[in-house]
């Protein structure tokens, strides 16, 4: 990037909103002057210490909870690294000029995981936006008991959230189901390749709502001595995008059995891509395997590259061929295609991007990993059947939080 470098150190402190860092055993690491000013704090009284040394309950009113729903949400989002917007809380914190005087705060905290390369949670962000006038304003016009009147709203309000929220999850864990249902269906079973085996893998995303459009594909041709194989990734989540991915294996499966190869393969279903909503962007890889003339003949709509992995362990990535997604060029062209050799005993993987990619990490690293665990296991084991392979590379490649984005693979021995 040829850009400005960014201060993101900068950036942080300049946030109007206030925020705040701590480790997974809820120690602060960091803070904003927003969230400095909003709590009352210096930095020397802050960073450094646990949440509780800086920020405890209110000894003197048991219904004074506030630091310990705060508590439960930010061990909630480290083991399961999911955001948790919390329901308004109110918070007795105590005046340091004035020891043992308790102010009456309400606080509107939102909690999310920060992930390290790897995709494990390495820290907890903690938002807040106190509306403490607005709650005293709104109590102070309905007269009678303030603090009751207000706990009483608060109960409410927090149970409102917790219904809809609840009935939100239910709705969104069904649609998550039947997608996952509709994906299985139409998806293809493995199976044997003549000679050669063949093993395919599907893990949906671990905490998601919904899942994601990748798929795979493989088309024997006995007749002509090949055997097509493809995964593909449509933008977007939910049933919406398991339907079009429906449309589009089907519609590349089909055009694999009568296409020349795999560019005109991939030129059919961009063409057809363009006639279905929700189409846009997909990306997709296909490899014509020869297994007659051992070459391995391939093209890319804006996929990540085919692994190959040559009996002496070295893995090359058929990368010489890839275009942009499908439907993604304003005006139609044919695809790149590219050609290579390959020797008895080889294994030729096809992967969508949950199974390499990670937040703040660049994709050259995803891709050495990948490159290193095949490797690895296919020198230990160089007759190891397909199966043992791909579920090797999940085991290595599947960070220890669950992946944050769907995986298809396929590990086929030539």
């Amino acid at each position: 990037m040829n850009g400005p470098r960014i201060d993101y150190q900068a950036v942080f402190q300049a946030l109007p909103g206030a925020v705040a860092l701590m480790t997974l055993d809820l120690v602060y690491v960091d803070a904003n002057e927003a969230f400095l000013s909003m709590a009352g704090r210096t930095r020397d009284q802050l960073i450094g210490r646990y949440l509780f040394d800086v920020f405890p309950d209110n000894p003197g009113d048991p219904s004074a909870t506030g630091m310990r729903n705060l508590s439960v949400s930010l061990q909630r989002v480290a083991a399961t690294g999911e955001r948790d917007t919390m329901a308004l809380q109110r918070y007795d914190v105590e005046d340091l000029n004035r020891p043992g005087v308790w102010q009456e705060r309400y606080w509107s905290p939102v909690n999310v995981p920060v992930r390290a390369p790897d995709g494990t949670v390495a820290l907890l962000l903690h938002r807040v936006e106190e509306v403490t006038e607005l709650i005293k304003a709104r109590g102070g016009r309905r007269g009678g008991d303030h603090a009751q009147v207000l706990e009483a709203e608060l109960y409410t309000r927090a149970r409102e959230l917790q219904e809809v929220n609840e009935r939100l999850r239910k709705a969104h864990a069904h649609e998550r189901e039947v997608a996952l249902h509709l994906q299985k269906a139409m998806l293809p079973a493995p199976r044997s390749l003549g000679r050669h085996d063949a093993a395919v893998r599907y893990r949906p995303a671990v905490g998601a709502l919904n899942v994601c459009g990748d798929w795979y594909d493989l088309v024997d041709m006995p007749e002509t001595g090949r055997t097509a194989v493809a995964v593909g990734d449509v933008v977007g989540h939910g049933l919406r995008a398991a339907g079009v991915m429906g449309l589009l294996r089907s519609a590349l499966s089909a055009a694999s059995h009568v296409a020349d190869g795999p560019a005109q393969a991939l030129e059919v279903l961009g063409l057809y891509a363009r006639t279905v909503e929700g189409a846009e962007s997909t990306t997709a890889v296909s490899v014509y395997i020869d297994w007659n003339n051992h070459t391995l003949t391939y093209s890319s709509a804006g996929h990540l590259p085919p692994a190959l992995c040559h009996p002496d362990g070295t893995v090359t990535f058929l990368d010489q061929a890839t275009d942009p997604p499908l439907g993604a060029r304003p005006e139609h062209a044919p695809g790149p295609q590219a050609r290579t050799p390959f020797a008895n005993g080889s294994v030729l993987v096809l992967y969508t991007d949950g199974l390499i990619e990670r937040r703040g990490e660049d994709i050259d690293t995803g891709l050495t990993r990948l490159a290193d665990s095949l490797a690895r296991h296919h020198t230990a084991h160089p007759d190891a059947r397909p199966d043992t392979l791909a579920d090797a590379l999940l085991a290595d490649l599947i960070p220890p939080a669950g992946l944050t984005d769907d995986t298809a693979l396929i590990a086929i021995r030539l």
